[in-house]
């Protein structure tokens, strides 16, 4: 059995950017120490109601948000202390704390380090100034530089950095700039992803306030396909949509959702996959820092996945990797067979050069990826 990984959500933000649309908050000292004592609590509450045949392996912790850098070190490894106590933790394990830049003090990264942080996911989106205001960070480029200098002298030698594109009034000669300002830095990974705007984000309204408006989707096409070719150059190799990096440091912990992998999800909001069964965590911080205080169960949502819905995730999720899925071994797993379900729907597909079916492997090609929405409703 697969090891699993354990997620812990830190709702906590010092500043709410413009177009983020994820559970969190802004920061409140006293609520954040409640919430650190009730996260290792819900841990301990998921872990003691696994059956004792259970195999409790995990080889990867993540600490997203929000602004999970908001906790002290002390806090971080408090947390991780948890996480060893439920579960068998890999002695070498993949351990993940999201950074933003304004939070990378010399003295907090290496706190981390000593907590048994091992890899840094830094959230820089620009290395253009004027696009950061507009995004309502509160770094700049030279400040996301410092960080990562910061976080080499703490000892850091796995390091992600986070890029958005298709930014208000970007052009592909912007984004090329960003891009060359991340490869400047050397990172072992990133993501670059395309912003989504969600309907009610006040970057809506600086957008209409500023006459702005995202480029035309053939320019985002560009910015996808140069930053690839960018990143390839520079030593990062595309291995899903979004996410490239240096040929052994891919997101272990990330892949678990791509590899049709089962993961544990601590804190408010927080999503489990395990077994077959899925559910979330109570959202609202207060009210789940409540109910753990006054030991009330805050799992919500729970679902048992079918068969066909584990083979349809699978395909969806696996299909976003470079690297696509093994036909077999879904039949073999799940007992369904791809080409007898879908294979009229693919073939379009497949001769536009949008699929490519190789060695008992389907996956999108590099054109593919760009309409990958289109061709993974196929599957829904």
């Amino acid at each position: 059995m697969a090891p699993y990984g354990l997620y812990i959500h830190v709702p906590f933000c010092s500043h709410l950017c413009h177009y983020c649309n994820f559970n969190r908050g802004l920061l409140e000292e006293p609520l954040k120490a409640r919430y650190v004592s009730a996260v290792r609590a819900h841990i301990e509450q998921v872990a003691a109601r696994l059956p004792d045949a259970n195999p409790r392996l995990a080889d990867t912790i993540y600490f997203g948000g929000g602004t999970p850098s908001l906790l002290a070190p002390a806090e971080i490894a408090s947390i991780i202390g948890s996480c060893r106590q439920a579960f068998d933790v890999a002695t070498d394990a993949e351990v993940t704390v999201e950074v933003n830049p304004e939070t990378a003090s010399p003295e907090a990264l290496s706190g981390f380090r000593d907590a048994g942080v091992n890899r840094l996911s830094i959230g820089v989106q620009s290395f253009r100034d004027d696009e950061l205001l507009r995004l309502g960070r509160i770094h700049d480029q030279a400040r996301a530089r410092r960080a990562v200098g910061d976080a080499r002298a703490a000892g850091f030698d796995n390091i992600s950095i986070d890029l958005m594109m298709w930014l208000p009034g970007q052009t592909v000669a912007d984004w090329m700039q960003s891009v060359e300002g991340l490869l400047s830095v050397a990172p072992e990974h990133a993501s670059m992803y395309i912003l989504e705007l969600y309907p009610n984000a006040p970057l809506r309204e600086e957008m209409a306030r500023a006459h702005l408006s995202q480029a035309p989707d053939e320019d985002a096409a560009d910015m996808y396909e140069v930053a690839m070719a960018m990143a390839e150059k520079g030593g990062l190799a595309q291995y899903e949509i979004s996410n490239v990096a240096v040929p052994g440091r891919e997101s272990k912990h990330n892949l678990k959702y791509w590899i049709d992998g089962e993961w544990f999800g601590f804190g408010p909001g927080a999503h489990s996959t395990v077994g077959g069964v899925r559910w979330k965590a109570l959202s609202a911080t207060e009210q789940f820092v409540s109910a753990i205080e006054a030991g009330s169960d805050v799992q919500r949502e729970k679902r048992v996945l079918s068969a066909e819905d584990r083979w349809q995730e699978a395909l969806i999720t696996g299909l976003r990797l470079v690297a696509g899925v093994e036909v077999e071994d879904l039949l073999t797993k799940y007992g369904l067979d791809l080409w007898g379900r879908y294979g009229d729907h693919l073939q379009p597909y497949l001769e536009a050069g949008l699929l490519r079916h190789e060695k008992g492997r389907i996956r999108l090609s590099r054109q593919g990826m760009l309409l990958a929405n289109e061709v993974l409703a196929v599957f829904i």
